[in-house]
């Protein structure tokens, strides 16, 4: 028989991290925005200071906020999971990261064209056409963050909580391996033909084919990227 012990009941300093962390989840706190002062959470939760100081000390370690000398304290995440995920993929290959995103943005691709709503695919067609336009245009500055939010449209209309918390806590390294694939206009030509291709699949409720358009996008950026990577060669536009 192992040596097992009862479960304790929560302290007082875990159930205010968790009425803290539920402000901060449900963007009642956003992320940049600094949380009330602690005379004013002592004031609100009628709990010690030094207990309000454990509970952001917490949240702190989680990663959810950060203090700003002299400023107080704000919201840097709007999650504990993206923090520790964050940190985790700095010390991946990127070919590891490639292969998460794969992963995650397939089944988004396919459950988003078996659940689409109206109101999604309103979201999905907009954030195609900022996309398209600013490729027509060569925005580049500009044509990365626009990409990312199309496909964040499309695994939001996938509608799986998990699945959007997942690809939400990881868009920073997302975004970092869209851009140092996506910044050669050869690739970005094929990006640019893959989405087409991917909307009209949502669009028609072919799962399997979205899913197998997002393996070709994916696919082609880790071919493109990797040999860069290998060759030491410069990604730049033409």
């Amino acid at each position: 028989m192992t040596n097992l012990q009862r479960p304790m009941k929560r302290t007082l300093v875990e159930q205010i991290v968790a009425q803290l962390e539920e402000l901060i989840e449900n963007g009642t706190w956003p992320v940049g925005d600094r949380i009330p002062a602690e005379p004013e959470l002592v004031k609100e939760l009628g709990v010690s200071r030094n207990t309000i100081r454990e509970a952001i000390h917490a949240l702190i370690h989680a990663g959810m906020l950060r203090t700003r000398q002299g400023d107080g304290t704000y919201v840097c995440s709007s999650s504990s999971l993206a923090p520790a995920l964050t940190r985790r993929l700095e010390r991946c290959e990127l070919s590891d990261t490639l292969d998460v995103r794969s992963a995650l943005e397939q089944e988004g691709a396919r459950l988003a064209a078996l659940r689409h709503t109206p109101e999604d695919l309103e979201r999905i067609r907009s954030a195609y056409q900022q996309v398209r336009y600013a490729w027509e245009e060569r925005d580049f500055e500009h044509l990365i963050r626009l990409d990312y939010a199309f496909h964040s449209a499309i695994i939001a209309a996938a509608h799986n909580a998990i699945l959007s918390d997942l690809y939400d806590s990881i868009s920073e390294a997302v975004q970092m391996a869209v851009h140092d694939g996506s910044t050669s206009l050869e690739l970005l030509q094929i990006h640019a033909e893959l989405n087409e291709q991917l909307v009209k699949g949502i669009v028609a409720r072919n799962a399997a084919g979205a899913a197998d358009t997002v393996r070709a996008y994916i696919d082609a950026s880790r071919t493109m990227l990797l040999q860069d990577i290998e060759g030491g060669n410069e990604i730049h536009h033409e």
